[in-house]
């Protein structure tokens, strides 16, 4: 124990035992046994009000500047992001004296734990299941370091500030126990009054300007004090008119403040009203003397009917907010049951869970705009809500697991449609490598996303193999292009010469003159795709020369189809001729459909004469359908015959014998 404590102490235990000293005055004596003690403060007014204030004076008292953190307002630390704790520190840190930061600096501390923690644990569940091993998780976190460096600037400044601060204090602590050391030896000394008092005033003075003491130590300093500055007043014979003109003094002085704590219950700011009477409390116990013993139990109890209001005031005011707390409870209660919620249906795809995990986000950010809890329920509620946010992680983590595997998979599947595309990639059967790669570019579409790592580079390799064939391919249907535009021009020519054509009197001639244009047509195979148009306008002219010449329509049009007959014949394309079968058989049939619903309606005209302009109607269309019918039946024998033709070819070639065989 050093010295100025075990002085304290001393001039403490005195204190409780003063008032059994023996005096002179029996009757002075008596008086001073009821009223030495120091003013009931503890036992009067509510214990937590009281020592709160005295502990916040005490705080206060430590420094000035202490009280500067009254109004530096406390923000809602447990709605902001990590960020956002790291930009309030550096400001409070940077603009406020760092003695008056402590509890803010402490709340965001608690604060950037808890949500550093739960960040930790999430991108840990993440690194395992993507499977690390839980001993090799490292995580280097921008934000946790900026946090650390401004948090340790923070303490380097108190700890310097309380360092300065810590030799200071205890030098004035001993200046004020040598004053009250001073005080004490005033009593029963032989001397003039009026000197005495003098004496009394400077001490006074002394310890005015004795400047601040620990916090630990300002409350029973100033308890000794005044309780010895009591002991002056009613142990000595002092001077009346002196010592009733200071307890009038006084008494006027406390009377103002206990009206100012009286006018507090006007205050509707709880938090400002209480601080002005944390103040009005400093002044009472720093700046104001004692009054006369008869007023003192008096005024003291009104001041201490004003601080209790206050505390009443207080505790409805924290009745109304445990209200609040605990409706605060009840929608975190209802954001975690959400996030179960979400976390129980598991989403099955990348889209749903990407969904899924804004929902989550929104929900957190729900929950820390939610407001405070009660005290009791905080922890509770802050695992419940950490457990339900990590039961989702686990959730995505596993579906993103299984994703890695999937896309594994796929890339696989990927590179051995690529190892097809590179095979075929220069092949010279074009017939055969073009279905085949755009069967293998329709397979890969079907495949599912790869490792984002090897995506362009597969994707990238499959592209350029599937661009040289296709450049290829392109090149030789461009040569083979040059000629269709040959043939081109020369049904062109031909269509100008048929143009030109005129009619005779020779009808024989004339017609084996259009079925030459025909024939020549036929000769010319096939030309470009967009310059087709130019068959119709062939077909048109032909069709009005032949109706002059009188061939009928269905001459015409087999006539006619022999053009795609030679185009099917020559072409190679087998799906074609199946289409155009597939094509004919549905006309046939659409024929007879017609032809046996026509007949079926004749029947409803069995007793109308065969002169009935309707009867006849329906004569004439089962005729054109029957007419009709007989075409396409035509057109399926030509190309029966066209197919048949192809296929003995084609059986000959492959039966014929090579030359290394003959």
């Amino acid at each position: 124990m050093d010295e100025k404590e075990h002085k304290l102490q001393e001039t403490v235990g005195e204190e409780k035992h003063t008032s059994e000293t023996p005096e002179n005055n029996e009757e002075e004596t008596k008086e001073t046994k009821q009223d030495t003690v120091v003013e009931p403060q503890a036992e009067e007014v509510k214990e937590d009000v009281q020592e709160e204030i005295d502990e916040s004076n005490a705080e206060d008292a430590e420094d000035e500047e202490n009280e500067k953190r009254h109004h530096i307002p406390f923000l809602d630390y447990h709605s902001m992001s990590m960020e956002n704790l790291v930009g309030e520190l550096q400001r409070l840190v940077k603009n406020e004296k760092v003695q008056a930061i402590n509890k803010h600096v402490n709340g965001i501390k608690h604060e950037f734990d808890l949500k550093f923690q739960e960040f930790l644990e999430h991108k840990k569940e993440e690194f395992v299941a993507n499977g690390g091993n839980e001993v090799d998780f490292r995580y280097n976190s921008v934000t946790k370091r900026q946090f650390n460096e401004v948090y340790s600037e923070y303490r380097e400044k108190r700890d310097s500030y309380y360092k300065n601060l810590e030799k200071t204090l205890k030098q004035n602590l001993d200046n004020r126990l040598e004053i009250i050391e001073e005080l004490k030896g005033l009593v029963n000394v032989e001397e003039d009054m009026n000197t005495t008092y003098k004496n009394f005033k400077e001490l006074q003075g002394k310890w005015r300007n004795a400047g601040p003491v620990p916090r630990s130590n300002y409350n029973d300093v100033w308890r000794t004090y005044h309780h010895h500055v009591e002991i002056f007043y009613d142990f000595l014979h002092l001077n009346r008119e002196l010592r009733d003109l200071d307890f009038k003094h006084n008494l006027e002085e406390k009377l103002k403040l206990v009206e100012r704590a009286e006018g507090l219950a006007k205050e509707t700011d709880l938090g400002k009203a209480f601080r002005e009477l944390q103040t009005l409390h400093k002044i009472w116990k720093e700046d104001i003397g004692p009054v006369a013993k008869e007023q003192r139990e008096e005024i003291w109890e009104r001041f201490s009917n004003a601080t209790k209001a206050m505390h009443q005031r207080r505790q409805e005011y924290y009745k109304e907010l445990d209200k609040h707390y605990e409706q605060n409870l009840e929608k975190k209660k209802e954001i975690i049951a959400a996030i179960i919620s979400v976390s129980s249906t598991a989403a099955q795809n990348h889209k749903a869970i990407q969904q899924q995990i804004k929902e989550v986000e929104a929900l957190r950010d729900q929950f820390f705009k939610a407001g405070k809890v009660p005290q009791k329920d905080n922890e509770p509620t802050w695992a419940a809500f950490k457990e339900a946010v990590r039961a989702f992680n686990r959730n995505k983590n596993a579906f993103y697991k299984n994703l890695k595997k999937e896309q594994h998979e796929n890339l696989e599947k990927k590179k051995a449609l690529l190892g097809m595309a590179l095979a075929l990639k220069d092949s010279e059967d074009y017939d055969m490598a073009t279905p085949e790669m755009k069967r293998i570019q329709a397979e890969w579409k079907k495949i599912g996303h790869v490792p984002r790592k090897y995506s362009d580079k597969i994707w990238q390799e499959f592209k350029e193999a599937c661009n040289h064939y296709f450049n290829r391919l392109h090149a030789q249907r461009n040569q083979a292009q040059k000629g269709e535009y040959d043939n081109y021009e020369k049904k062109n020519a031909c269509l100008e010469r048929l143009k030109a054509f005129q009619l005779t009197d020779n009808t024989k001639k004339d017609l084996e003159t259009v079925k030459a244009f025909v024939e020549e047509w036929r000769g010319y195979g096939r030309i470009p795709h967009n310059k087709r148009h130019i068959n119709g306008k062939f077909n048109k002219i032909i069709d009005a020369l032949l109706k002059k010449l009188g061939v009928s329509r269905q001459e015409a049009e087999l006539l006619k189809y022999g053009n795609k007959i030679q185009q099917l014949a020559s072409g190679d394309d087998n799906r074609a001729i199946r289409n155009e079968r597939t094509f004919i058989r549905r006309k046939i049939n659409e024929s007879q459909d017609e032809i046996r619903q026509l007949e079926n309606n004749l029947q409803f005209f069995s007793s109308a004469s065969e002169d009935n302009p309707v009867v006849q109607e329906v004569i004439k269309n089962i005729d054109r359908h029957k007419a009709s019918l007989e075409t396409w039946n035509a057109k399926l024998q030509k190309l029966n015959v066209m197919e048949n033709k192809r296929n003995k070819a084609a059986a000959e070639k492959e039966n014929s014998p090579s030359a290394e065989e003959e």
